[in-house]
């Protein structure tokens, strides 16, 4: 059976991996690093998605401190690494639904804003690394998501015009992304969707489980 869509683009945290816990838990030894108090993991959740150094910013600037930025990223980042692979986990429906992509012959790859260096480890530990033809991290191109830049060299690298291409993602920044490059966007229900009305949404599809791609 064929796929309307000839490539899928996946968002990587909140999309297809749960890492919260472990994205909350390196920011909060940072904080913690600068005797800074640590903030619940529902909080954490509200600043992800722009990538680690807006991250790490909002976190400072809601602890009121005005600490240089430039001295709390080498630190955050060791805290980054260390906390990666600590409690990652796929959400229900992933594998499925890369499986049954595979099989239709689709091309999928992943745009994260997630510092690129990160991206490999992780997908090998929760053993997917093999699905995707292409990564593109948050420091892969002098732009990121909201751009749609990221999305545009993803689909020039597979022949295809943006507007035939399907992003996936949970945020308003993947939103925004898919927005500026033309391209179709699926939105999932269960990830960081802060901002994000998706009762309204102007979207292909709006989904409890990435098995209902396969729907489309």
């Amino acid at each position: 059976m064929s796929y309307p869509y000839p490539l899928v683009i996946f968002d990587l945290d909140g999309t297809l991996v749960d890492s919260a816990a472990d994205i909350a838990e390196a920011l909060n030894r940072t904080l913690e690093d600068w005797q800074l108090p640590r903030v619940p993991e529902a909080t954490v959740l509200t600043w992800i998605g722009d990538g680690v150094r807006r991250l790490v910013e909002q976190a400072f600037t809601a602890a009121h401190s005005d600490i240089d930025l430039a001295k709390v990223m080498p630190g955050f980042m060791r805290h980054y690494e260390a906390c990666l692979l600590r409690s990652p986990r796929l959400f229900d429906g992933v594998v499925p639904a890369l499986q049954a992509l595979q099989a239709r012959n689709v091309p999928l790859a992943i745009c994260t804003n997630k510092p690129v260096a990160m991206v490999g480890p992780l997908l090998a530990h929760l053993g997917v690394q093999d699905y995707f033809a292409k990564v593109l991290g948050g420091d892969s191109l002098p732009e990121r998501k909201p751009s749609g830049e990221p999305l545009r060299h993803i689909a020039a690298a597979f022949d295809v015009a943006p507007e035939a291409a399907l992003m996936v993602g949970d945020s308003i920044t993947d939103y925004r992304a898919a927005v500026d490059a033309r391209m179709p966007v699926a939105l999932v229900r269960y990830g960081y969707p802060r901002g994000l009305d998706l009762e309204n949404v102007e979207a292909v599809a709006v989904m409890d489980n990435l098995q209902e791609l396969l729907d489309l």
